[in-house]
């Protein structure tokens, strides 16, 4: 496709949502039950043809991606199955409310704090069709209509998913059916043109690498483009002194179950005083599990993201903290910021490590694979934002993704 072919590819499908994003605000709750209700009927129904469509692409990119992508990508009945259920559950979860706040000025005038849906929001994802599914099932529960880009090796499986499942469900229950657009080319262009038209698409969700969404967010800011960045990640792990050594050995093997995914264990931090006490145990878990252990002196930088570094996914970077404080500044300032644990049975230290990290999510004696949408708020998430500046942060659901509105009324005189 040629440039040109593909801004018209984009600003259709902007358009086409643009058209569709009236209805959907105005959708009643009942209506946008059905239609999510409808997504997991069929996902179901329609599992045999989705799970053709995956092995087929799981089978084209054999050999090119690592095992953790290949892991992302493939889909199966298992997970399928849970993917309906997700949606399932979500039909049936509150709406976020409409007004969230009321009160009167001194001459009686009323104001209130409303949400409202943005309208159309774009989203640019890995190869991951799950998130095809979850993306557009948070947006259909906010009322927003959406145009959505999956990386080249999912593009098969997400248009299975659209055709089969998504579009037949808004249909299915009375809404515009193309309000959920879907770019139908492996072109990388088209990710570019995604960001540059904040007239049709004001809002972008980017995950992926972090290279390529820093590229995306400056463009994006360059077009006067909102973006919710889900870029880096990786977990850390601090085993407190006052650790119970076989609960941290299971914390530790619970956050190394999937190597490809953001909220893995990365780091793993242990108390000096504990340091040579717990490394023949560690060890021996590691060796079990097939993960090599990447110990000081360190060629690399502490909070290095495996899941990021192909061919090496399955390594766990360890070192040394002085205590809960000193970990929680090695993973303030050398991780991304995405989630840290201490493993300790002791209150004081678990407050000092909990109150002295910044990140996204903290965590006492439980796994940093918890920091998930519908782990921790029973709705899928679009991703998880790691930003240091107000807005939405931690996994990002259908709750977040609206406006602020100030309604005003004077009364009669």
């Amino acid at each position: 496709m040629t440039a040109g072919d593909i801004r018209t590819l984009v600003t259709d499908a902007g358009r086409a949502a643009r058209d569709a994003s009236a209805s959907l605000a105005a959708a009643a709750p009942a209506t946008v039950r059905r239609a999510l209700v409808a997504l997991a009927e069929n996902l179901r129904a329609e599992a045999p043809a989705i799970l053709a469509a995956n092995a087929a692409d799981v089978e084209a990119a054999e050999g090119e991606l690592p095992e953790a992508g290949a892991d992302r990508l493939r889909l199966g009945p298992d997970r399928l199955s849970d993917l309906a259920e997700s949606i399932a559950i979500l039909a049936d979860a509150p709406d976020a409310e409409t007004t969230l706040g009321r009160h009167e000025l001194a001459d009686g005038t009323v104001v209130e704090e409303r949400r409202r849906p943005v309208g159309v929001i774009g989203a640019n994802y890995e190869a991951r069709p799950n998130v095809t599914v979850d993306v557009a099932s948070q947006l259909l529960k906010s009322r927003n209509a959406g145009v959505l880009r999956t990386g080249r090796a999912a593009l098969g499986t997400s248009i299975a998913l659209m055709e089969r499942a998504i579009t037949p469900a808004l249909a299915a229950a009375g809404l515009d059916p193309g309000a959920v657009q879907l770019l139908r080319t492996p072109d990388r262009a088209a990710a570019r043109e995604l960001v540059s038209h904040a007239d049709l698409i004001p809002l972008v969700i980017l995950r992926g690498s972090g290279e390529t969404t820093a590229e995306l967010a400056a463009r994006a800011a360059a077009h006067g483009v909102r973006t919710l960045a889900h870029a880096e990640g990786g977990g850390v792990l601090y085993v407190d002194r006052a650790a119970d050594l076989d609960a941290a050995l299971d914390l530790v093997r619970e956050s190394l179950d999937r190597l490809g995914v953001c909220n893995r264990l990365n780091l793993l931090l242990v108390a000096d005083s504990r340091f040579h006490d717990v490394l023949p145990r560690l060890a021996g878990l590691l060796d079990e599990l097939g993960i090599r252990a990447s110990l000081p002196p360190h060629d690399h930088p502490r909070g290095h993201e495996w899941a990021l570094d192909t061919g090496n996914e399955a390594t766990l970077t360890i070192d040394r903290a002085m205590g809960p404080a000193d970990a929680a500044r090695i993973a303030n300032r050398e991780t991304s910021g995405l989630a840290a644990a201490i493993a300790t049975d002791d209150p004081a230290a678990a407050e000092e490590f909990i109150a002295a990290y910044a990140g996204t999510g903290a965590f006492w004696n439980a796994s940093t694979r918890l920091l998930d949408g519908f782990k921790l708020l029973a709705a899928p998430e679009t991703g998880i934002n790691v930003d240091h500046v107000p807005g939405p942060r931690g996994p990002v659901t259908y709750r977040d993704l609206a406006l602020r509105q100030y309604v005003v009324t004077r009364p009669s005189r």
